[in-house]
């Protein structure tokens, strides 16, 4: 595609509003000895220079579309200022470089600390490796109490991480009663959870006494589609995000075709049978409720996929050794729901499916569903944006499903997925244009993250860590 013309000669800079709701350090092009002037830690927290400038990049907003704005980007207590820099503001040259907004990972999947078995470690190294590769927000689907005292963290800047949206624990087939799961809801609002998760398994009575509680009490409900239920009244009951793709292709099939099945993967066993003249329906449903879609492509290509493959990425290196043993025997585990030709099948029916639902205007958020089979916290969102770009959509209109779409949908466009005044100082650097080609989302050489700025040098010593502390015996797959 035609790279979009610059605008050329503009300066901006950006209103400090009121501070983000999380903050951090910062970081970006391999200019080490800046870090010294950029922050000071001090009792464990990491606090910030008063102002950091980066100066000559090509930045894409999100808010002009798909045209880079060349200006200088001046960053102050966490957020894009528009007052000029002070003095003794640490200025990074980024000539020749893209800016882009951070990226979110909508479906993610927070660890949960055992010190015990060393979870602290693994949970810093999970957050560090969403953050190297330019994740600035994730959602948890699978909440703990513990990512309730993470949020307030990385929201007072003691921890390195994303900014995070939570669910509770989740609600699954454990839930047998309608006055029970109705108490959780309740509980979990009352804990401070950003939102409610379903599990498969729910009894139809229990998943609407669940519904109608949230809707009472004003908590978000998402994820899975409950079986007994279906999309389209989990749709009418107020759940909010439909996650995997969950339930769609069950709508595109006669009704007695669902009893009597072994269902596997999303409906991966009924996707010969798929009416597509259906679509169009299930997604008007989409519409009419204001639910949004996460697609988490990735996953459902990976365990579709070939195993080979999937060891051979260069972010296996990145995977403890026991999840390279656990995922190497799920997807041994789903080679017999898949054949080739069924794996082509499903696949291009999902990508059909997330295509239609973008240009009919149901909101799309990227998540990709990580730590999850071989989806490697950070890197498989780039799988992520690669599956959207398949999908149908432009490497613009990827960029918007995890920048400008996840700040609309949840109300908080005002304070980040984008960069704009007073806006949440999250973005990446990249060497290569990701408009020209979505995959250059890769070429990251810096990430700020609500202000702190994250050099090459830095990600890649994070990385070079984790990574030998992973290493394994050649056979460890």
């Amino acid at each position: 595609m035609k790279t979009p013309q610059s605008r050329s000669g503009t300066s901006l800079r950006y209103v400090p509003g009121s501070p983000p709701a999380q903050p951090h350090r910062p970081a970006m092009e391999g200019l080490v000895s800046v870090l010294s002037v950029l922050c000071i830690a001090v009792g464990g927290q990491v606090l910030l220079a008063d102002d950091t400038v980066i100066r000559n990049a090509q930045v894409l907003t999100m808010l002009d579309g798909p045209e880079y704005r060349q200006m200088d980007l001046v960053v102050r207590d966490g957020v894009f200022a528009n007052e000029a820099a002070a003095a003794d503001a640490a200025v990074i040259d980024a000539a020749g470089k893209f800016v882009i907004p951070g990226l979110t990972e909508m479906h993610a999947h927070v660890p949960v600390v055992r010190f015990d078995q060393g979870g602290e470690r693994y949970r810093e190294d999970v957050l560090f490796l969403w953050v190297a590769n330019g994740v600035t927000l994730a959602r948890g689907m699978m909440g703990h109490p513990s990512h309730l005292e993470l949020r307030e963290a990385l929201e007072a800047n003691e921890v390195l991480g994303p900014r995070l949206i939570t669910s509770g624990p989740s609600f699954s087939g454990r839930d047998r009663t309608v006055d029970g799961a109705s108490s959780r809801v309740r509980e979990q609002r009352a804990a401070g959870y950003d939102l409610l998760k379903i599990h498969p398994g729910l009894p139809a009575e229990v998943f609407h006494s669940v519904a109608s509680t949230a809707n009472d009490e004003g908590i978000e409900f998402s994820g899975h589609v409950t079986g007994s239920v279906g999309l389209i009244a989990s749709l009418e009951a107020g759940q909010r995000t439909i996650d995997h793709l969950d339930g769609f292709v069950e709508t595109l099939v006669e009704s007695e075709r669902l009893s009597n099945r072994n269902p596997s993967w999303f409906g991966a066993d009924l996707a010969y049978e798929a009416d597509e003249t259906r679509i169009e329906a299930t997604l008007d449903a989409l519409l009419e409720s204001g639910a949004a879609l996460v697609p988490t492509e990735t996953l459902l290509e990976n365990v579709a996929g070939s195993l080979t493959e999937l060891q051979s990425r260069d972010e296996y290196d990145y995977l403890p050794p026991n999840l390279r043993t656990g995922y190497s025997n799920a997807v041994r585990g789903s080679a017999n729901a898949f054949t080739a030709d069924s794996a082509k099948t499903f696949l291009d029916l999902r990508k059909r499916l997330i295509g239609a639902a973008f240009r009919a205007g149901v909101p799309v958020l990227l998540g990709s569903d990580s730590p999850q089979i071989f989806n490697v916290p950070g890197f498989s969102i780039h799988h992520e944006l690669e599956a959207m770009a398949e999908a149908g959509l432009s490497p613009f209109e990827a960029l918007v499903t995890g920048t400008t779409a996840p700040a609309e949908f949840y109300g908080q466009d005002h304070r980040w997925g984008s960069i704009a005044p007073g806006r949440s100082a999250d973005l990446i650097v990249l060497r290569d244009d990701p408009l020209a080609d979505i995959a250059n989302t890769r070429s990251i050489d810096a990430v700020m993250v609500r202000g702190r700025y994250l050099s090459r040098e830095e990600l890649d010593a994070g990385l070079a860590d984790i990574r030998e502390r992973y290493r394994s015996p050649p056979d460890d797959a």
